[in-house]
Order: C-alpha cells, then sequence, then structure tokens
C-alpha cells in the first residue's frame, strides 16, 4: 500500500488521468442502459395506472412471484414480442429482472423497437422484495 500511495505521489498527472477515464467510464455506462426508477417510483406511476412492468425474467422465475399486472416476456424472445406491448405506448414502461442486470440490454432493445417511455426498475425484482412490496405468485 505504501508503494501505491509513493506511486501516485511520484505520478499524479498518471494517476488523476485514471481516475478522470475509470470515472467517464462509469458515467457513459450508466447512462447508456437508459434511466432507472425506484420501487417506490414504480409503485406510484402503477397505482396512477400510468405504467406497465415487463417482467424479463424466465417463465419459471416468473412463477415464483412477480409484480402485480406485470408482463412476462424473456429477455431472449423480447424482440420478437415487442408488438405486444404496442397497446401500452402511451404507458411508462418498467423493465423488471431479477437484480438488475439484464434491463439495460432489454431498454435498449425497446428503444429500437420505438418506444422511447423505458426505464429499468433499480436493482430488479430483488430490491422490489426487499423494500418489502408484494409479489403475486398465481
Amino acid at each position: 500500500m505504501d508503494r501505491l500511495f509513493e506511486f501516485v505521489v511520484s505520478h499524479y498527472i498518471l494517476a488523476s488521468l485514471f481516475v478522470a477515464f475509470l470515472l467517464a467510464i462509469l458515467v457513459l455506462e450508466s447512462r447508456r442502459g437508459g434511466s432507472k426508477i425506484s420501487a417506490q417510483g414504480a409503485v406510484s406511476l402503477l397505482n396512477r395506472n400510468e405504467a406497465v412492468v415487463v417482467d424479463i425474467r424466465d417463465r419459471k422465475e416468473f412463477a415464483e412471484g412477480r409484480i402485480t399486472g406485470s408482463i412476462n416476456i424473456p429477455l431472449n424472445s423480447l424482440k420478437s414480442r415487442a408488438g405486444e406491448l404496442s397497446k401500452h405506448k402511451d404507458k411508462q414502461i418498467i423493465v423488471a429482472d431479477k437484480m438488475g442486470q439484464h434491463s439495460a440490454m432489454a431498454v435498449k432493445q425497446l428503444n429500437a423497437e420505438g418506444y422511447a417511455n423505458v426505464v429499468r426498475l433499480n436493482g430488479g425484482v430483488g430490491d422490489w422484495k426487499a423494500s418489502n412490496l408484494p409479489l403475486v405468485k398465481k
């Protein structure tokens, strides 16, 4: 650790460039996947009937527990089934997955299909559960 500090002090320009590039990559990657919405924000939109949830988990995980009123379209078939969401174009589309890892890819695909009002659920269904919000199992 002492050698790292010594390196940073000796090569402060190089170290500052590294930190700047690292921050730039983090900002770019966070914006690339679209904007996020919290579980509480999603509940607010769903209660006002201004949003629809698209669950991109596979059918087995979807059956274990889902957000009330969510539509299950697995990520691997999202491109071919995106037309099913055309009746919801006037609403906010909230993409939910297991832990929030794959929803950015789904947001990109839906944006490419012409859906402009798409966000991803921050933390996915895991964060939804952690917030003690209900899941339907039927």
